[in-house]
């Protein structure tokens, strides 16, 4: 289930935030995750998947370097070479 399919986009943190708690098919990890992104309006769910930090500790087959320079730098403003890695488990369930 997409937590947020129900979306009209252009969309701001709060209510993407909302929209995947009243569709219940945002678990707490996505509820989670979409309350760490930037406070922003987005125009598209791949905005709102660019902006998801992603958790170091998981891995994804990125080096230590990669890793950190994904959570310092964070949702948009991140190299290419980031935005081509594996998706994460939140980005799957947004892209649903």
């Amino acid at each position: 289930m997409n937590a947020l399919k129900d979306v009209d986009f252009p969309a701001t943190k709060d209510e993407l935030v909302e929209a995947a708690r009243r569709t219940g098919g945002g678990s707490e990890e996505i509820v989670a995750a979409l309350r760490a992104i930037p406070p922003d309006e987005y125009t598209n769910k791949d905005e709102v998947a660019r902006s998801v930090r992603v958790d170091p500790a998981s891995g994804l087959g990125l080096s230590p370097a990669q890793r950190a320079e994904q959570a310092r730098k964070g949702g948009r403003r991140q190299s290419q070479h980031l935005r081509d890695a594996p998706k994460p488990p939140v980005q799957e369930e947004l892209d649903g």
